[in-house]
């Protein structure tokens, strides 16, 4: 299944049509997450962290409405009614269960898009294009979300509640129980794991698209290190299971080992239990990840060295593709410029859950990685922070409440990711306790 997502510089009717095409493609993938939700389901929160998924619906139609007709094109509010429901700050996540139906929302954004279409024939693209490819991201972001909310209505209603952060498994062991587990050896094996020569390197993105965070683009120096071509397995990760790694302090770091006394589990919140040891570890923690890695003596990869394996080239490409810089190329995706197909990586729900780390050969980057996008979201070691002259847009909540020193990026993408966001540069962030889902991770080393 190709996308035609490309942000454009063409002429104004020509972006018009590219515009509306990308907002009716984003809509309709929007739409179907929602062909099997129960009113219950709909409305109710899956966990105290996120809103109900009829919560994202009507915040979706509500802040196109907010951007594009009130302060875009100065009209009044449609629907001020659900204001104070529907706004970001508007009301806690768990004062937002008291919903319209899924009908009654659906008109309400009929009913906003409508009026888009109409100021979309008049709006200055020259100066606004940016605003309108971010709120086709904006809506598919919420598409993640909604993805995930819908697999922890399905998990508590298929699984025991026995991966729950608050349950306490039966084999935690006493102080007096723990056992030391044998160190992996100080020299990892490198096999599996690509070298990438150091030298300087182009992060972040620059477009129509580029989020506030991922700008400026900027030239940073990278030293050589080697990171995994595959992302860390089921099969990887029960090695550091079976070892005793959730019973030794050796391998946790010291706010992640009180992070584990305090939230005492046993393994990752997503477990396959049948054929999936060549499928991504996932639903861990930024604390877990970092323990694995010191575990197999090496360590997540930062932020820039995890961009530079995903999207540089050193050679020129075929043809000169790419965005040229001296004798480098980057890219927009690990295998070039050409949009996502369903032969590069798994995206886009179209897959309904992750798939074999070697499953998409098309994919891989220039350095010979694989599933770089897609998949899973991969913690690195960085904290969530502004590029130089960093300038907020279209709000200052937007990333700028986040560089508190308390989120940690991660890069990539999972299986539920949609097209607008998938990208070597997007940068995602959570805070490190979370166990995402849609999480896992690969190792670097030096």
């Amino acid at each position: 299944m190709p996308s035609n997502w490309t942000p454009t510089t063409s002429a104004p009717d020509s972006l018009q049509a590219t515009l509306q095409q990308h907002f009716t493609q984003t809509r309709a993938r929007t739409l179907r997450l929602f062909a099997d939700v129960n009113a219950d389901v709909f409305r109710l929160q899956a966990n105290p962290d996120f809103s109900p998924v009829g919560w994202h619906l009507g915040h979706i139609g509500f802040t196109e409405g907010l951007w594009l007709l009130e302060q875009a094109a100065g009209h009044p509010p449609l629907f001020p009614e659900y204001r104070r429901l529907f706004a970001a700050d508007g009301l806690p996540k768990a004062e937002r269960q008291h919903l319209p139906s899924f009908t009654e929302i659906c008109e309400y954004l009929h009913h906003i898009r409508a009026q888009i279409w109409d100021y979309l024939s008049v709006a200055p693209l020259a100066s606004q294009a940016w605003l309108w490819y971010w709120l086709a991201q904006h809506e598919s972001q919420h598409c993640e979300t909604i993805s995930w909310v819908l697999q922890l209505h399905r998990q508590q209603t298929q699984t025991p509640s026995t991966l729950s952060l608050a349950s306490k498994p039966a084999d935690w062991p006493l102080p007096s129980q723990i056992e030391s587990a044998p160190r992996q050896d100080a020299a990892p094996q490198l096999q599996n794991m690509v070298y990438v020569e150091g030298g300087e390197f182009f992060c972040g993105h620059e477009g129509l698209n580029a989020l506030d965070n991922e700008k400026a683009a900027h030239w940073v120096n990278v030293d050589p290190f080697w990171i995994d071509r595959f992302p860390v397995t089921q099969a990887d990760y029960q090695q550091f299971i079976d070892a005793g790694g959730y019973r030794q302090s050796r391998y946790w770091s010291e706010e992640g080992w009180r992070w584990l006394q305090a939230n005492p589990v046993s393994r990752p919140a997503h477990w396959l239990e049948s054929h999936g040891d060549a499928y991504p570890v996932c639903g861990v923690s930024w604390y877990e990840a970092e323990a694995y890695a010191r575990f197999m003596g090496k360590r997540l990869p930062t932020e820039r060295e995890w961009e530079k394996a995903a999207s540089w080239q050193s050679d020129p490409p075929e043809g000169g593709a790419g965005k040229a810089m001296g004798k480098a190329w980057k890219r927009v995706y690990p295998w070039g410029q050409d949009a996502p197909t369903s032969e590069h990586c798994n995206y886009g729900t179209l897959q309904g859950g992750t798939t074999p780390v070697d499953a998409f050969p098309q994919g891989q980057s220039a350095y010979g990685c694989y599933d770089m996008l897609g998949n899973v979201w991969e913690w690195t070691q960085t904290w969530f922070h502004p590029y130089p002259n960093f300038q907020p847009y279209p709000y200052k909540g937007y990333s700028l409440a986040y560089f508190d020193q308390a989120h940690r990026v991660l890069k990539g993408g999972s299986w539920a990711t949609q097209v607008p966001v998938l990208r070597c540069a997007f940068r995602n962030w959570y805070e490190p306790r979370i166990r995402i889902h849609f999480a896992g991770f690969r190792c670097a080393y030096s």
